[in-house]
């Protein structure tokens, strides 16, 4: 079952027993009033009755004669014949049970004569009556099989040396009818405001969790994968303080996921760098070691392939965790040493001179004793890309040149090629990941999109920029500029 649902239904419930129980109260308590103000009446009249009875009684005292009585006879006679009394019938009658005037309705007085009831000191509803003109007087209500309410009312006072009992008869009928109506309107309003009062339940447990399910909809819209969705402030009761706390945890939880995605790409991007990048050292590893195999050289020049084998391969070890810590770790405190720039680029030129010669490639460098602090491993890796990235551009018997001079204490390395150029429209997207000028002939010759991403981290790294100036058929030149250190002309 729904909380809306289980809402509703409480409210009905506790609707229903407050109207229920407080129309009962009210009902029984108009009812109550009522009836105690009939009893006061009755009791005034009954009173009347007896103290008009007792006056007569004072006035004839004739002792036991056969005429005694008329007088009470004619009296209530009178009484009872007057339009405007509320009783419904008048019993006269002697202690030893001798009857001596009775009304109309007779049959109304029931079983119990007045003195057994002035015996019992009978009292209802709260009301007893004693002592009325110093004689007693007591109070009993009756039902009839017809489903008729009445009250009877006794009362005794003396004559001579004889007691006589006066009974009176008052319909409550009115009153219970007006009751059962009342309770009659009461359960068919009853009906109606319960109804009501479901509708109005239904409404507000309809309103009051309407956040709930606009929360529960935003959790399976994460849930789906789109981890921008947000609750919408609700307000500050407990609901909107939820609310609050679900946001809270989605932006952990999309900056943890963001972290991962981040992490991965990072490694995807270092196992793509380092594949890049073991290309131009094996390639200079493989071409001396082809030469030192199938050429009888000179010691000195066996010496030397030996050397650029060595050096290439411990370079190679420490270039693949010097980009684990760049382009994972994103690792910044690497050891910037002061360095020639002309002693750098021309070990870089010396490494691929023999793979360019292969293509007739003509690589030149012209530089002056610039000094920067650069990362050694890092900033070759840079250059290489570099002049690998022109060597692909020049289909046969081309030209790289290099220079590198210092001016207003920077100092700017200019690679330039005359290949095929790039689009000027390609440009601005050279130095995004994965991204390949022309995508057939990078798959032909290995590349995978990611030199010139590397070559941009690590020109930012050492605080510089790199910049490309490329038109179509004519060649491309690549300028990075650092902050020099020394410049001697």
């Amino acid at each position: 079952m729904k909380f809306g649902t289980k809402m509703m239904i409480a409210f009905t419930v506790m609707l229903a027993l407050a109207f229920g129980i407080g129309g009962s109260v009210l009902i029984s308590a108009s009812t109550g009033n009522y009836l105690n103000q009939l009893q006061e009446a009755a009791a005034s009249s009954h009173r009347l009755i007896l103290f008009t009875l007792s006056a007569v009684s004072e006035a004839t005292q004739t002792g036991e004669q056969s005429g005694e009585y008329e007088d009470f006879v004619n009296a209530l006679s009178r009484l009872d014949a007057h339009g405007e009394h509320n009783w419904l019938a008048l019993r006269l009658s002697h202690e030893d049970g001798r009857i001596i005037y009775t009304s109309r309705e007779a049959g109304l007085f029931g079983n119990n004569p007045a003195e057994q009831i002035l015996g019992e000191r009978v009292v209802f509803y709260d009301i007893y009556l004693d002592n009325v003109s110093g004689e007693q007087f007591a109070m009993l209500t009756f039902r009839t099989t017809q489903g008729s309410y009445f009250l009877q009312l006794a009362g005794q006072f003396q004559f001579g040396a004889s007691a006589l009992f006066l009974e009176s008869v008052y319909d409550l009928s009115p009153v219970f009818s007006a009751r059962q109506e009342q309770q009659r309107i009461y359960r068919q309003l009853f009906v109606v405001l319960i109804a009501l009062g479901a509708a109005l339940s239904w409404l507000l447990s309809f309103w009051m969790t309407s956040p709930l399910r606009r929360l529960s909809r935003i959790t399976r819209t994460i849930a789906s994968g789109d981890l921008s969705c947000r609750a919408t402030s609700i307000g500050s009761d407990e609901i909107g303080i939820l609310a609050v706390d679900f946001n809270n945890m989605t932006d952990k939880l999309e900056n943890n996921i963001n972290e991962m995605k981040d992490t991965m790409k990072r490694q995807e991007e270092f196992m793509g760098s380092f594949a890049h990048e073991l290309k131009t050292p094996l390639t200079s590893i493989i071409g001396y070691a082809d030469l030192l195999r199938g050429h009888s050289l000179p010691d000195a020049d066996k010496q030397d392939a030996a050397n650029y084998i060595f050096m290439e391969g411990r370079r190679l070890e420490v270039l693949s965790l010097k980009l684990l810590d760049l382009i994972v770790l994103k690792k910044r405190d690497f050891t910037f040493l002061p360095i020639s720039i002309a002693q750098i680029i021309g070990d870089a030129v010396r490494l691929v001179r023999p793979v360019l010669a292969k293509r007739n490639i003509e690589i030149s460098a012209n530089c002056d004793g610039s000094t920067c602090k650069i990362e050694p491993d890092l900033f070759m890796s840079l250059i290489l890309n570099i002049i690998d990235n022109a060597r692909k551009a020049i289909d046969e018997a081309g030209e790289i040149k290099i220079t590198a001079k210092s001016e207003g204490g920077h100092c700017e390395i200019k690679i330039a090629d005359n290949g095929r150029g790039i689009p000027e429209d390609e440009l601005y997207k050279i130095k995004d990941a994965f991204y390949r000028v022309d995508k057939s002939r990078a798959r032909s010759q290995g590349g995978v999109g990611l030199g010139l991403r590397l070559c941009d981290e690590i020109a930012s790294l050492h605080g510089g920029e790199l910049t490309f100036e490329s038109e179509l058929n004519v060649g491309t030149t690549v300028t990075i500029k650092l902050k020099a250190e020394t410049a001697d002309a």
